[in-house]
């Protein structure tokens, strides 16, 4: 039964996008967010619905869609070199055959991430599929939140459904996921169409918001903690009335701190020495040598070079009390560490080239959400929608680029697909200025133009 009710959801779906072809994209950022062949037990395993999905999806825009509002943007030339350059990097790699498992999946993320925003031509394409990333991940963070509340948590500990640690089921990613979307998560609540917007709507919402802010106690990554920390800034920005959001804030903080778990609290400490946490002194030991590493090789050495790390690093461990601490200091070596870290992932793996155009993605993204949302902050009516929405996929990304510090997903297929809403947003903005300043010769200028009206989901 349990593996019926996934292929029966996925096959009404399909059944559905037949008739609104734009589903079947809706559909692969479900399958690619969730991964719902590693939540069955037989059916979908064998069924490459993934593939069939993303064919679909893109047979569906070549041979059906109106194209004549798609419009390509820089970052989409961008992502495309990315693309051509890890091939290049791939054919070259330390590890051959390590580095062709990597790039099965990460040239498909790339791909899609530079074919989405053709598709969002309208600002329900983008809503739709800003839902449908929320939702998928939803699955995923409203599970781990009641399991939170039910004392089920703890690093490493926390059962998102899976026992594979990888993609959104890892902690400190679900944990970056689960706060990068809550600016989103309140856009929606506010300026969503799709659902009425009635108490259920909204409770759903701030409850949403909730389970988001559980997962990182859930799965005590000091990532999470970070990132929860970022966004009381970031919202900052929007609050009308701030020494009283600052005030709310930290009693906030204050009340909660009781009853936050001793696990959590304990690896929380962590912060303040990395010298005395293994995790921590690991990843800043796989950091240098990273560094050592591209000063030799400044073109990368191909995806899943960091097997070859061999690194040395001490534990300091404290006992005693403040005035009579002693110091125990114990040598550890190890070898084949994962990077920790998006930037030395990208640094490692592609060199300066791949950093640098990664980068190029990510603050061009920044940017551009700035620009928008400096210029629609005092639009009327029609698009009183946008600014709030640039400002959500901004602040999105910029948790995003902060938890990526301190994990490796700079191929996150999650981040590409906001990427992608970016550009389909900036795109869809660029074309409706075009509109309606366009104005035939002789024709007097009405004093309030309407904007023109939008296609429709399909």
């Amino acid at each position: 039964m349990h593996d019926l009710a996934f292929v029966g959801f996925l096959g009404a779906f399909f059944a559905l996008a037949f008739r609104r072809p734009f589903l079947f994209i809706l559909s692969y950022v479900y399958i690619d967010i969730v991964s719902p062949q590693r939540l069955t037990y037989l059916l979908l395993n064998s069924v490459p619905i993934s593939l069939i999905a993303v064919a679909l999806a893109v047979g569906s825009w070549a041979l059906i869609d109106d194209k004549k509002d798609s419009r390509f943007a820089p970052r989409q030339i961008v992502i495309l070199i990315l693309l051509a350059w890890c091939a290049i990097t791939t054919t070259r790699a330390d590890f051959p055959v390590e580095a062709l498992d990597k790039w099965d999946w990460v040239w498909k993320c790339l791909a899609f991430a530079a074919f989405l925003p053709l598709t969002l031509r309208t600002r329900l394409r983008i809503e739709a599929l800003l839902t449908f990333m929320i939702l998928s991940a939803s699955s995923i963070i409203i599970v781990g939140g009641i399991k939170t509340l039910a004392g089920g948590g703890g690093y490493g500990e926390l059962n998102l459904m899976v026992q594979n640690n990888s993609g959104l089921y890892e902690g400190s990613t679900i944990s970056t996921v689960a706060i990068a979307i809550i600016p989103a998560i309140l856009w929606l609540e506010k300026y969503g169409t799709i659902f009425p917007a009635d108490w259920k709507r909204k409770l759903f919402c701030y409850a949403l918001v909730f389970a988001c802010l559980l997962i990182p106690i859930g799965t005590s990554t000091r990532t999470g903690l970070l990132c929860i920390g970022l966004l009381a800034v970031l919202m900052l920005r929007n609050s009308k009335r701030k020494f009283l959001y600052l005030g709310m804030v930290a009693a906030i903080g204050l009340v909660a701190v009781p009853f936050l778990p001793k696990s959590f609290t304990d690896r929380m400490s962590t912060i303040k020495s990395y010298q005395q946490d293994e995790s921590a002194a690991t990843r800043v030991a796989v950091w240098k040598w990273t560094w050592e590493y591209v000063k030799q090789h400044p073109m990368g050495g191909g995806f899943e070079m960091y097997r070859q790390n061999h690194i040395r690093y001490d534990i300091v461990k404290t006992d005693g009390t403040a005035d009579n601490a002693k110091l125990d200091t114990t040598l550890t070596v190890d070898r084949a560490r994962a990077y920790h870290s998006a930037y030395f992932e990208m640094l490692g793996e592609q060199g300066w080239p791949g950093l640098i155009l990664w980068l190029i993605i990510n603050l061009g993204g920044l940017i551009r959400m700035e620009v928008i949302r400096q210029r629609y902050k005092k639009a009327g009516d029609d698009y009183a929608w946008v600014a709030p929405l640039a400002g959500a996929l901004q602040a999105g990304q910029l948790l995003y680029m902060l938890g990526a510090c301190f994990i490796a997903i700079a191929f996150q297929p999650f981040i590409f697909q906001l990427i992608g809403a970016q550009i389909g947003l900036d795109t869809y903005l660029r074309r409706r200025r075009a509109e309606e300043s366009f104005r035939p010769m002789r024709r007097v200028k009405p004093a309030t133009p309407a904007p023109p009206p939008e296609p429709a989901l399909a």
